[in-house]
């Protein structure tokens, strides 16, 4: 049950120290455990992602290799692997999504391009550095269920996000935004008919650091246990 942290691991990065800490809280709660192997970005390979059981792409974004990066979201999106990604990996689900499964071809990611024709992802008004705020779920939304409430208050660290504008085109298809903060920005997404598909801007990962499993976490390391690799 091989997890993939798919990004370029950095030590400096608050997220990338909380993570495996993460996993091992939610794995002790689960009487499970999970060997962790870090993927940097341009070693990505289908091959090398075969091997997963799961996939959980991590903040620090942009990429070395920001196609590599969506090849692996992909590669998780079709082939049924539970997906988590929190920060960056939020922004380039949505990102993905928006290129291979409803063809906008176009789609970019303004921090990589800022001149991009599409930006799905753009520049946060404000940004969201070493804050908390507090997420709105839809009541009838995977999260909301991992949470057994409809809001929670949660920590970031970004200066970009999913850009609002182009919320309409993913209306109708299989991946919903289901977290927003006050101002009705979005904050989290969710593909439902998948064995686990869960991105959030925000990053579940810091409340290891306070030494407490997330259930974000456990609910992503329960459907590897449940369903393991496609």
């Amino acid at each position: 049950m091989k997890i993939g942290l798919v990004g370029d691991y950095d030590e400096t990065v608050t997220a990338h120290r909380a993570i495996p800490v993460a996993i091992k809280l939610a794995a002790r709660d689960l009487s499970q455990s999970f060997p962790v192997q870090w993927i940097q970005s341009e070693d990505i390979t289908t091959l090398l992602l075969k091997e997963l059981a799961g996939v959980w792409c991590v903040p620090a974004s942009p990429y070395r290799d920001m196609e590599k990066v969506l090849q692996a979201i992909h590669f998780a999106r079709i082939a049924n692997v539970p997906f988590l990604g929190t920060c960056g990996g939020y922004q380039h689900a949505a990102l993905e999504f928006a290129r291979n499964h409803l063809g906008f071809v176009n789609a970019g990611n303004a921090e990589v391009d800022p001149h991009c024709e599409m930006p799905v992802v753009s520049a946060l008004a404000c940004k969201l550095v070493e804050v908390s705020q507090r997420i709105f779920f839809d009541a009838d939304s995977i999260i909301a269920d991992i949470y057994q409430a409809t809001s929670a208050s949660e920590e970031y660290r970004c200066s970009y996000g999913v850009n609002r504008d182009y919320l309409s085109i993913f209306e109708g298809s299989a991946m919903r935004f289901t977290g927003f903060d006050a101002d009705g920005d979005p904050r989290a997404l969710e593909i439902a008919d998948h064995r686990f598909f869960v991105a959030t801007a925000f990053q579940p990962e810091r409340a290891a650091l306070k030494d407490r499993s997330h259930p974000i976490v456990a609910s992503f390391l329960s459907a590897v246990i449940n369903g393991g690799k496609a």
